[in-house]
C-alpha cells in the first residue's frame, strides 16, 4: 500500500498548481487502471488482438 501512495503523491505534485479536484482524481484514477493492467499482465491474463477482434466481432 505504501508505493501506492507514494505514487499518488508523485502523481500530484507533477500536477499544475493550478490543478483542480477533478484533475487530480482524473489522474489517479488513470493511474490505477494502469498499475491494475499491468498486474493483469504479469498474471497472464491477457488476451491476443486475434482474440480481441473476434470479440468485437461476435458484437
Amino acid at each position: 500500500m505504501h508505493a501506492a501512495k507514494q505514487e499518488a503523491l508523485e502523481a500530484i505534485g507533477k500536477l499544475p498548481e493550478d490543478a483542480d479536484m477533478d484533475e487530480i482524481m482524473y489522474r489517479l484514477y488513470v493511474l490505477d487502471k494502469i498499475r491494475k493492467g499491468q498486474e493483469a499482465a504479469e498474471r497472464g491474463e491477457t488476451v491476443t488482438s486475434a482474440e480481441l477482434k473476434q470479440e468485437i466481432d461476435s458484437w
